[in-house]
């Protein structure tokens, strides 16, 4: 329950990007009232708001951390936004502390009539992380999907990925056992590096590729239609049986996998191509 609240899943929105516009409105704030005691008279009253705007921004930047920890725990590892959203985070971590130093060393110069030159230097340094940090945010919501399309998957969800190192290429190697999954239900697997899908539709077992070919959404966490899975995300239909695209916005075709059942295990061919 904390967790979806976390995620805003009450809110039909995702909490941490609407958090996280208060403290980087406030840090701004405070560089321009830095920059303003440069340009008048107006005495330490600049100062101490420039001190106090930068204190509410720390206390709201680690507010709109906690979400932000819960969103990134549900990017899966393999996924091309990981590495992503670890800088991003990474980054926003390195500019709190930098306010956090800046905080303090501004702390015995309120009575100053301007700031001085290294808390300035360190409120410029710390909007450029955010900046570019930022950046790296709207390009997990925009390019990869993150955070996008959450509340559109009603059913079974795969929490883990079943790795398996196979034989040759070309061989079949055993995944799961057919009783693990009932119909419209899903696995997850990556089979020498390459991460699938594994649907039972109408009694019968398919193997696909698992990221969308449109912004990788995961269609393991897709609906089922027929023979159709709809990606969460933006809602690229494909066939289960020839990965063909059946509606846009995605162009391209899904990679398929032969699938056999032997001895109860749902087995799938060993693809001969790279990752």
């Amino acid at each position: 329950m904390i967790k979806a609240l976390l995620e805003g899943k009450p809110f039909a929105h995702p909490l941490h990007p609407t958090l996280v516009h208060l403290p980087i409105g406030l840090f701004v704030l405070s560089l321009l009232f830095d920059l303003a005691t440069l340009l008048t008279n107006a005495g330490n009253e600049l100062v101490r708001g420039a001190f106090y705007t930068m204190v509410f921004g720390i206390v709201a930047a680690l507010l709109a951390a906690i979400p932000g920890f819960v969103d990134r725990a549900d990017i899966r590892a393999d996924h091309p936004a990981w590495k992503t959203a670890t800088t991003h985070m990474w980054l926003n971590l390195a500019a709190v502390v930098l306010y956090l130093i800046n905080a303090l060393l501004r702390y015995g110069a309120l009575d100053q009539n301007a700031t001085p030159t290294l808390p300035l230097i360190l409120s410029l340094a710390g909007v450029g992380l955010l900046s570019f940090s930022g950046y790296l945010g709207g390009t997990m919501v925009y390019n990869d999907g993150i955070a996008v399309g959450r509340h559109r998957r009603y059913g079974h969800t795969p929490e883990q990925t079943i790795r398996v190192t196979a034989g040759a290429p070309g061989q079949f190697a055993p995944v799961a056992l057919t009783s693990s999954l009932a119909n419209d239900e899903t696995l997850r697997a990556e089979v020498n590096g390459h991460v699938m899908t594994i649907a039972k539709v109408d009694n019968e077992f398919y193997a696909f590729q698992d990221f969308c070919t449109h912004r990788f959404g995961p269609l393991s966490e897709g609906d089922f239609h027929n023979h159709e899975v709809m990606c969460p995300w933006h809602r690229s239909c494909f066939d289960v049986r020839t990965g063909k695209v059946t509606q846009g916005p995605a162009k391209v075709d899904l990679k398929t996998y032969d699938v056999t059942i032997e001895n109860g295990q749902i087995c799938v061919r060993v693809p001969t191509t790279a990752r």
